[in-house]
């Protein structure tokens, strides 16, 4: 189904985005990659991707706080690789702090990062995929899309705002060949929640073991992290005909975090 499609994955570097991305590539899909990091590893990464899979992968280190950026990506994707006909929109940041004292900075950096940047790429990616009658738009939401934790305003906000824009741009394109759903995994092994497991462990003096399944435990009933191989398999599926009437939904991969 997505044999010489042309994907764009943000924030596809590391983590989900890069799970996902070599998910896209392995059906045959080009793929553009998206996000931060040296300069000299990313072009590894591209090559290597290249050469596993037998397909295009280009890169672009748009800003994607920066609209203009964005909107210049999506162009560069269509001028390398022939069209967007898969978007996913998958970059984001964290910043944790009470509401009275969430620096004003930090929260205008995760609503541009994790949910205007959704808006700016969709507009700019949509006039081609209707032009073609087909297109597969992905937001990666988060658990946090659906249900709240304490300490992260700006996070929730922009992951509850995905939900709605999802829903939106799935009703928008009903009667199209295009589809606009959400994935909203709960915690996933990545080098941002990484860091929240050393942070942890440093705080309360306990084994990085322990405290990656204490963070684990308190949210998700499986005791497992989702891996990014699973968004990745979950992503595909939305490409494929059978996720054809799949439109404006959030699908949860959680650890049946949100069951609760």
């Amino acid at each position: 189904m997505i044999k010489g499609k042309a994907a764009l994955v943000t924030g596809s570097t590391s983590g989900i985005g890069l799970g996902i991305a070599r998910a896209l590539a392995s059906e045959g899909a080009n793929v553009m990659l998206n996000g931060l990091g040296d300069a000299a590893a990313i072009e590894r990464l591209r090559r290597d991707l290249a050469a596993e899979f037998g397909v295009k992968v280009g890169f672009n280190g748009a800003d994607i706080s920066k609209p203009a950026e964005i909107h210049a990506m999506v162009r560069a994707a269509v001028q390398e690789l022939g069209g967007v006909d898969i978007l996913v929109n998958n970059a984001g940041i964290q910043h944790t702090a009470p509401v009275e004292s969430f620096p004003p900075d930090r929260w205008d950096a995760v609503i541009a990062i994790n949910l205007s940047s959704n808006f700016h790429a969709i507009q700019a990616a949509l006039p081609e995929m209707k032009r073609r009658n087909w297109g597969r738009i992905i937001n990666i939401a988060s658990a946090h899309g659906l249900v709240a934790s304490p300490q992260k305003a700006a996070y929730v906000t922009a992951k509850h705002g995905v939900v709605g824009l999802t829903k939106v741009v799935a009703l928008e394109t009903a009667t199209t060949g295009i589809t606009c759903n959400a994935i909203c995994p709960g915690w996933v092994l990545t080098p941002l929640v990484q860091k929240q497991i050393d942070d942890r462990a440093a705080r309360e003096s306990i084994p990085a073991e322990k405290a990656k399944l204490d963070l684990v435990s308190e949210k998700q009933p499986s005791h497992e992290f989702v891996t990014p191989e699973q968004i990745g398999a979950l992503a595909v599926f939305l490409c494929s005909e059978a996720a054809a009437q799949i439109r404006g939904t959030s699908l949860s991969i959680d650890g049946g975090w949100t069951a609760q």
